[in-house]
C-alpha cells in the first residue's frame, strides 16, 4: 500500500475562479498566471483547465516550451524577459512575449535577428523598487522599442506593492497612469488583489495569480467570501495513536508537552512533502487541520515525514481516520497564517513526492 498522503486537485475550481475575475473585470483580458509549475499546482494541469484564459505569464523558457509543446497557442508572457542574447532565438521560436524591465534586454534585442517583430511589455518602477525603468526613463525606453524592426507593439506594464493592504494602489496609480494617456500606450497593471478590489487598475490586461488558485490575496476576506473555490486539498491519514500523560511530550525537542491526558494522532505529511516546519509547536497554539471531518489543531514540532494532531476533540479518530492538512472545508490561508506565512509558499512548497489525483 502506498504512504496515504495525496494532493487532489479540482480542475473546475480553475474554471470557476476564471470566471470569478472576469466578472470583476468585464471585458478585459486576462493573462493566467502559472509561473512556479503553476503555484504548485502542476503547469500543464493549470493550463489545461484555464484554456479560456487569454495568455499565459510565467517566468521560465522550459516551462514556457512545454506548453507551446503541450499545443498551447496562446500568448505567453516572460514576467522577467530575457537573461542572456540567446535567450531570444527561444523567444523568437515560441513567439513569446518578452518583458523589457532594463536597457540591457533593450539592448539585447535591439541587436537581435528575428524572423519576426515581437509583442513586448515595458515595465514600470511605480514604486515598488524591484523592476522596472524609472517613471522618467518610460518615454525614452518606449520610443527606443517602438523605433525597432525587432518590435511590434509595446505594453505598459505594472505591480503593485500594496494592493492587498491598507497603501493600496492611490500612488503608483498617480505615478504610473499619466504614463499610459502621454504614450497612448495599452497597459497592465492589476495582480488578484487590485482585479478584486481596485477597478480603475484593470486597464487592458489582468494579470490573475493567486485567486486563479482558489485563495485569498486579502488579509482580511476569505476566499470563500470571494466566491472563489480551493483547487488544492491535502489530504493524509492518522497511521498511529499515542496517549500522553501530563508532562509528556511529543515530536523533537518536547515543544509540546501534554497538561492532561492527552491523545495524539500521528499523520504521515511532514516538511518533505511541503508542511510547513514553521508552524507552531508549543502549547500555546498549533495550526489548523480537520480530522475525520472535525478541526482540530497540530502540536509539537512538524518532522521530516509525520506531524502531530491533538485529538481532544475528535474522540472517535482511530488509525485510518482522514486528516485534511489543507483544502476543501480547511482553507489554505488559515493554515498559513497559523504558520506565519502565506497559503502561496504552502502550494509551492508541494513535494514532487507527493502523489496528484484529479477531479
Amino acid at each position: 500500500m502506498p504512504r496515504p498522503i495525496q494532493a487532489r486537485f479540482d480542475l473546475g475550481a480553475f474554471a470557476h475562479n476564471l470566471e470569478v475575475v472576469r466578472k470583476a473585470a468585464p471585458g478585459v483580458r486576462a493573462w493566467a498566471v502559472v509561473k512556479a509549475n503553476a503555484y504548485g499546482h502542476g503547469l500543464l494541469r493549470a493550463a489545461g483547465a484555464m484554456r479560456a484564459a487569454d495568455g499565459f505569464a510565467l517566468l521560465d523558457l522550459h516551462e514556457a516550451a512545454r506548453l507551446r509543446e503541450a499545443g498551447f497557442a496562446h500568448p505567453i508572457l516572460l514576467l522577467q524577459g530575457v537573461f542572456e542574447a540567446r535567450d531570444l532565438d527561444t523567444v523568437d521560436a515560441l513567439h513569446l512575449t518578452p518583458v523589457m524591465h532594463h536597457s540591457a534586454q533593450i539592448d539585447m534585442l535591439q541587436r537581435a535577428t528575428l524572423r519576426r517583430p515581437l509583442d513586448v511589455y515595458l515595465k514600470c518602477n511605480s514604486g515598488m523598487n524591484r523592476l522596472g525603468f524609472g517613471t522618467d526613463a518610460v518615454p525614452g525606453a518606449h520610443a527606443r522599442l517602438k523605433g525597432m524592426p525587432q518590435v511590434k507593439s509595446v505594453t505598459l506594464m505594472t505591480h503593485f506593492a500594496d494592493a492587498d493592504g491598507p497603501l493600496g494602489v492611490a500612488d503608483q496609480m498617480a505615478r504610473f497612469a499619466p504614463l499610459g494617456a502621454q504614450l497612448e500606450a495599452p497597459a497592465s497593471m492589476a495582480n488578484s488583489a487590485a482585479i478584486l478590489r481596485h477597478a480603475e487598475t484593470h486597464g487592458d490586461w489582468v494579470r490573475p495569480g493567486i485567486a486563479l488558485y482558489g485563495a485569498s490575496p486579502f488579509p482580511d476576506q476569505s476566499a470563500a467570501q470571494l466566491g472563489l473555490r480551493p483547487v488544492m486539498t491535502l489530504t493524509s491519514q492518522i497511521i498511529a495513536l499515542q496517549t500522553l500523560k501530563p508532562g509528556e511530550g511529543v515530536g523533537y525537542g518536547f515543544k509540546y508537552r501534554a497538561m492532561a491526558e492527552t491523545r495524539i494522532g500521528i499523520v504521515a505529511c511532514g516538511y518533505a512533502d511541503g508542511y510547513p516546519r514553521h508552524a507552531p509547536a508549543g502549547n500555546a497554539a498549533g495550526a489548523p487541520i480537520m480530522v475525520d471531518g472535525m478541526l482540530t489543531r497540530t502540536v509539537g514540532r512538524v518532522a521530516m515525514d509525520m506531524l502531530y494532531v491533538d485529538l481532544t476533540a475528535v474522540p472517535q479518530a482511530r488509525l485510518g481516520s482522514k486528516v485534511v492538512l489543507w483544502g476543501g472545508d480547511l482553507p489554505a490561508d488559515d493554515v498559513a497564517a497559523a504558520a506565519g506565512t502565506v497559503s502561496y509558499e504552502l502550494f509551492c512548497a508541494l513535494a514532487s513526492r507527493v502523489p496528484a489525483i484529479e477531479i
